[in-house]
């Protein structure tokens, strides 16, 4: 007999705020994350606008010597886990930490330690490169670094599936614990990729939108949408066994049912431009749950905010909901935080947590001009009170990786 997982604990750092409290706030305004990059000078560079995470006192929270060695990937991953683990309210002095595992991921990992050691070893020679170097920029740090920091023995590792990676790392954990082989995981993705070399690789891919207005940069499904926004941040779900979580009094705030991965099989960058593999991956979800197209009552949208996402995943949502897609309430959150790639999906996870919980749904904002090719209820410029029974989250990534996360009340 299959296991029921259940959410009880969540963490966020992401261009919203820096807290699951805040930001959830900021998603019910319509409030939008994105603006003039600071990270870095971009007086010769043709993006001008990022989804920054801002005013984190990174030090503070993790000590000065820790935070330096760390990728700043893995600094957001340890923050928004350090409020999902307080936020869970777990005791790993009572727990069997065999039973308690990881799964955080990256679809990158550490760019922004990659180029500033290489411009060290450039300048003074590569001699003189951190030893702390490999570990910090390796992708499965951050779990490493969860791990170590609440004694999770369990299973400990990290998918890489580009902008699909945390939907597959939260999937992945509610099989762990759904098929027996744990209580608790930990799990979720975190990206900090808003570097010069970041921004200038998904740019010269053309990938980006090069607006500087940000209330026209971000704007998923809407016909003058013309590439996505870059965004930073990480989201940490704490995933529990339905009776274990009771038996210990937790607070749950929604029950995961169902999880689906396929793969497009396509091209390395774009997706099917029939949205078969998408569509496959949402039917799988749906089965995975035992439920029925109806049942379900809003999609999260990976809706990058590029041509080919949006109109390839409004097919994909047809092919597998048939009638009942006029029916679906779609928005992307993107249009608020711009993508944080590998820590998209866990970030928009939270958000359709809370959604299903509070029965509110969330806004694709600055939405202006009708598209055909989308031609979903795409909940525009203001979020919607509306019954919320269960919700898919999509995630989408270069590689053609599809993975949807299915939650429903608990």
């Amino acid at each position: 007999m299959k296991r029921r997982v259940v959410i009880t604990g969540m963490g966020t750092v992401n261009p919203l705020a820096n807290n699951v409290a805040d930001s959830w706030k900021k998603v019910q305004e319509g409030a939008c994350g994105i603006g003039p990059i600071t990270r870095f000078d971009t007086t010769d560079f043709i993006i001008k606008l990022a989804g920054e995470v801002k005013n984190l006192e990174i030090e503070e929270l993790l000590g000065k010597k820790e935070s330096k060695h760390m990728d700043r990937y893995t600094q957001l991953a340890m923050i928004a886990a350090m409020e999902a683990m307080k936020d869970s309210a777990l005791d790993m002095e009572k727990e069997d930490a065999s039973r308690c595992g990881c799964i955080v991921s990256a679809g990158i990992g550490g760019l922004s330690t990659i180029e500033s050691e290489n411009r060290k070893g450039m300048e003074r020679g590569f001699n003189k490169v951190s030893p702390f170097f490999i570990p910090m920029v390796i992708s499965n740090m951050a779990a490493g670094q969860i791990a170590i920091a609440y004694g999770l023995k369990g299973m400990c590792s990290c998918v890489v599936t580009a902008c699909a990676s945390s939907n597959n790392a939260i999937g992945d954990a509610f099989r762990h614990i759904r098929d027996g082989y744990a209580e608790v995981m930990v799990c979720g993705g975190a990206e900090g990729c808003i570097t010069p070399l970041g921004m200038g690789g998904f740019a010269s891919a053309k990938a980006l939108n090069t607006t500087d207005d940000p209330t026209r940069a971000s704007i998923p499904f809407d016909k003058e949408r013309a590439g996505f926004v870059m965004g930073e941040g990480a989201g940490i779900l704490v995933l529990e066994e339905y009776e274990h979580a009771v038996a210990r009094g937790a607070k749950i705030y929604a029950e995961v049912v169902g999880y689906g991965a396929t793969c497009d099989a396509y091209h390395i960058t774009a997706p099917h431009p029939e949205g078969d593999g998408g569509a496959a991956c949402m039917r799988q979800a749906l089965s995975d749950a035992g439920m029925a197209p109806e049942d379900i009552d809003y999609i999260n949208a990976h809706g990058t905010s590029t041509h080919m996402n949006d109109a390839c995943e409004t097919k994909a949502i047809r092919k597998a909901f048939g009638a009942h897609a006029d029916q679906l309430m779609v928005s992307s959150t993107k249009s608020m935080t711009g993508h944080l790639l590998g820590g998209a999906g866990a970030v928009e996870a939270i958000f359709t947590t809370l959604a299903v919980q509070n029965d509110f749904v969330p806004a694709t904002i600055n939405y202006q001009v009708p598209d055909e090719e989308c031609d979903l209820d795409i909940v525009p410029n203001e979020g919607r009170h509306a019954t919320v029974r269960a919700a898919l989250s999509n995630a989408l990534g270069f590689g053609g990786h599809n993975a949807s996360i299915l939650i429903r009340k608990a």
